[in-house]
């Protein structure tokens, strides 16, 4: 079997402790996952950001040729999941 993706391996290796993401555009953000899991090389999470868009919930998938960490943000008043970007990195947040 092939690799598990690094940011993903860091990530559910943090969770359930706080874990800070940085973006592909350069924004970054602390969030609390509830769950992570694999699925062979798939990699998902879901959880909250707890420095600052509380109300939404977010996601944690990979791209369709696991080259990526993609993050989903559902917010309390719209259907359905938007992509916010990329994870590029992934470490502990200093609780």
């Amino acid at each position: 079997m092939a690799d598990l993706h690094p940011i993903a391996k860091r990530i559910h290796n943090v969770q359930p402790r706080p874990v800070r993401l940085a973006l592909d555009d350069g924004e970054t953000g602390v969030f609390e996952f509830s769950s992570t899991e694999f699925f062979q090389r798939e990699f998902r999470g879901e959880g909250v950001r707890t420095d600052a868009d509380r109300d939404a919930e977010f996601r944690l998938i990979t791209s369709e040729d696991r080259e990526s960490v993609l993050l989903g943000r559902s917010g309390p008043d719209e259907e359905g999941w938007t992509v916010v970007g990329e994870v590029v990195e992934a470490e502990r947040a200093e609780e």
